[in-house]
């Protein structure tokens, strides 16, 4: 009895170390391009990753989960704005996608920062732009409904002077 209440101990204790590890042997940032590569898209919070290693038991894609995250913090997410968009779509999947044809008829003028740009075989995503015009980040929105790209924009895209 005792020895089985040891072997659980010791169990705990290298489980937790070994979270431990992956914690912290990821704090190295990858880019957006690379995090894309990777399959890791969007503004993942390492909560999101902590919670993926309770399911998926692979520890090199839970550290690249971590490294392609964004720390948890209330003030951190809601604080980020970006200078400009660009919504990148293939033209020829676009009759698959009538809620991001829809905002672009009938929303996307109300956004001048935001450029449209077709690429083949592109799904839809939203790539935001620094105040360089660098890439900061990429969003896949193929199942965002036409009230989230809005709402998204209208959040996160700083509105220039001249816009209305």
């Amino acid at each position: 009895m005792l020895r089985n209440v040891l072997y659980y101990f010791l169990l705990i204790i290298v489980i937790i170390s070994s979270t431990a590890v992956i914690v912290s042997s990821s704090r190295e940032q990858l880019s957006s391009k690379q995090c894309e590569d990777l399959g890791f898209t969007g503004l993942a919070l390492c909560s999101d990753c902590n919670t993926f290693s309770e399911y998926v038991k692979d520890k090199e894609l839970i550290s690249d989960c971590l490294k392609c995250c964004t720390e948890d913090s209330d003030d951190s997410i809601s604080k980020i704005t970006y200078s400009g968009a660009i919504l990148e779509v293939c033209m020829r999947k676009l009759v698959f996608y009538p809620e991001i044809v829809g905002f672009i008829e009938e929303e996307k003028d109300k956004f001048p920062t935001v450029k449209l740009q077709y690429l083949f075989n592109s799904p839809p995503k939203l790539i935001m732009l620094d105040d360089e015009g660098q890439h900061k980040e990429t969003i896949r929105i193929d199942n965002w409904k036409r009230e989230h790209v809005l709402q998204f924009l209208q959040e996160k895209v700083k509105r220039n002077s001249a816009s209305s």
